[in-house]
């Protein structure tokens, strides 16, 4: 009676470790917006008085679409001309991406769209899809997007942040309108089994077997997503439009060596940037200017009105230089 009990005892302990690896990593996050707000201005003080003027002369607006699924998805956007649709990361919110909202308005005249993803600020959603549900929400901002910005002409690029750049990443895999140019993915991990896996190990010293594979049974059978199925990586070898790969060397938490294994991954029209010793999702606030000199250059050709990939590829280099000295004349 006592073994029996004590395997009983064990097993409950499996179960209940399981079960809270698929709460932490799908339950939704309702992020504060004056918390928000106060975290960005914190770690971004120039953003302070870029927000004001943009509330002051109505430019930070709001919309609404129906996901595939009828929740009810919220966006902040920017108007101008070109179109960057900015994904946030796990148990983020769309204000949480200011700062690259700023590089691509400020720095670059877009148009920025800012969706909550499902399960996150103030979308709808049960449960966070960890990027593979999440891709087919950008699709519909993407579809909705003519329509936010009152033209058909669009050139749009679609630039992520970790759970973010997942989205980007499985997004890429799939046929997209030709409105969408090129792809930014910043420190995304390779699959949810591999991002969860890592978590579980390295950060709560559990073994991969059993308490993954009784979280992913739990996962299908509570929300039918499977953390083997949606992989970043199976989605990049069907990947064709151009994709920039931002990564921190001391990124602990999506670990900097899956951007190898993305970068290989995608057949061609590929570029990559290594931020030196910059932690996860931190490669912008260490290095803003290199960041953005390096986003400006993948994107300038890709977003242009008749510009071929194999223009883009061939020409990235001396687009580098020339954004070098552009922003270096801005600055100076």
């Amino acid at each position: 009676m006592m073994i029996l009990s004590a395997i009983l005892i064990v097993l409950l302990a499996i179960g209940g470790i399981s079960y809270y690896i698929v709460y932490w990593g799908l339950s939704p996050s309702r992020t504060d917006e004056a918390d928000t707000y106060s975290y960005m201005y914190s770690e971004y003080p120039h953003l302070k008085q870029w927000v004001r003027t943009l509330n002051a002369n109505q430019q930070l607006c709001e919309t609404t679409i129906l996901s595939t699924d009828s929740l009810r998805l919220h966006a902040f956007f920017i108007p101008a001309t070109n179109t960057a649709i900015v994904i946030h990361g796990h148990k983020n919110c769309a204000l949480g991406m200011l700062h690259i909202a700023y590089m691509y308005s400020k720095n670059m005249h877009f148009n920025v769209l800012l969706p909550d993803l499902r399960g996150h600020g103030d979308s709808e959603g049960d449960h966070i899809g960890m990027g593979w549900e999440e891709r087919k929400d950008i699709q519909r901002w993407i579809e909705e997007a003519p329509r936010i910005f009152s033209t058909d002409d669009l050139r749009i690029v679609v630039h992520g942040i970790s759970m973010g750049a997942a989205t980007t990443m499985m997004l890429a895999g799939d046929e997209t309108p030709k409105s969408v140019r090129c792809f930014v993915e910043d420190c995304g991990y390779t699959s949810v089994w591999d991002a969860f896996s890592y978590v579980a190990t390295h950060r709560n010293h559990l073994t991969v077997f059993p308490f993954m594979y009784i979280a992913n049974k739990i996962s299908q059978w509570k929300y039918g997503l499977d953390f083997k199925e949606a992989s970043a990586i199976e989605q990049l070898r069907k990947a064709e439009k151009p994709m920039l790969f931002i990564h921190g060397t001391n990124d602990h938490y999506v670990p900097f060596e899956m951007v190898h294994k993305l970068y290989e991954a995608k057949p061609r029209n590929k570029f990559i940037w290594e931020a030196p010793n910059a932690r996860h999702a931190r490669s912008y606030h260490d290095y803003p200017r290199d960041y953005t000199k390096q986003v400006a250059a993948f994107v300038i050709l890709p977003v242009a009105a008749t510009v071929s990939v194999s223009t883009c590829v061939s020409s990235f280099a001396q687009t580098l230089v020339a954004v070098t000295v552009l922003l270096s004349s801005a600055h100076s």
